[in-house]
């Protein structure tokens, strides 16, 4: 018997990384799962895959609605969809801020609002946002990414008191670097991969990037039962980078 028995889930992003670990563990826990994502190729049996563009609101629609109608419903949402950015406010011209914020942010909001319809039938309905350390700690090179993720926590924490009356728990998880795809392709672009990594291992206490699966795991305690008094809450899985401040 698992956690999740009985549960549905949809997981954006859920291709590869973080949405893949954490639609993995979600499905070893018992739940059906279904994985959005533009390319679903990285999605294993048992995960129900839907390509899905979070950008397109008529596309996201459909796509949470077919996997309402394949899994029977929908009782977790897990809003992982999300790009990455570098630079200061000078580096990313109009069009680059509005195409991350509509990534980021919008995309979160068109997929809970198509979901909405099958939270509220549901007894245990849960979303969570995944998030950033940047949105609590000051990080340079990061202004846009930095932005998006600000407005992740504050659209957390809104979406909770929301809908707190109607039974959706709405919660978020803060990443610290996690080594994921995203960050394997930043450091390819680097002038030295293998020293910008250990710059980046480096600003964690632990001294490591995160696992992918150590974020899955926070995701999995505030989606399933054992959180059900948990709302409007972020859970740091950063190594210690936002509440440590140890002596070098």
């Amino acid at each position: 018997m698992g956690d999740f028995d009985g549960l549905t889930a949809l997981v954006t992003g859920g291709g590869a990384g973080i949405g893949l670990a954490t639609a993995t563990l979600l499905a070893h826990s018992g739940a059906t799962v279904a994985v959005l994502d533009r390319s679903t190729e990285g999605a294993p049996d048992p995960l129900l895959a839907i390509e899905c563009d979070v950008t397109d609101d008529a596309a996201v629609h459909a796509a949470v609605a077919t996997a309402a109608d394949r899994l029977g419903g929908v009782d977790v949402v897990v809003n992982n969809a999300g790009v990455g950015a570098a630079g200061t406010i000078e580096d990313n011209d109009d069009a680059e801020w509005h195409r991350v914020f509509d990534v980021n942010v919008v995309g979160m909001v068109r997929v809970s609002r198509a979901a909405l319809p099958w939270l509220r039938r549901s007894s245990r309905a849960s979303i969570v946002n995944v998030c950033s350390i940047a949105a609590t700690a000051g990080l340079p090179q990061r202004a846009l990414y930095s932005a998006t993720k600000g407005a992740v926590l504050s659209l957390t924490q809104a979406m909770a008191a929301d809908h707190i009356a109607e039974g959706i728990r709405v919660n978020c998880v803060n990443p610290g670097t996690a080594d994921t795809p995203w960050v394997q392709r930043l450091l390819a672009a680097a002038p030295d991969p293998v020293a910008e990594r250990a710059a980046l291992e480096a600003r964690q206490p632990t001294g490591r990037l995160v696992p992918p699966e150590d974020i899955a795991a926070a995701i999995a305690y505030l989606a399933g039962p054992a959180s059900g008094s948990v709302t409007g809450t972020s859970i740091a899985v950063d190594g210690g980078m936002q509440g440590l401040r140890l002596r070098k």
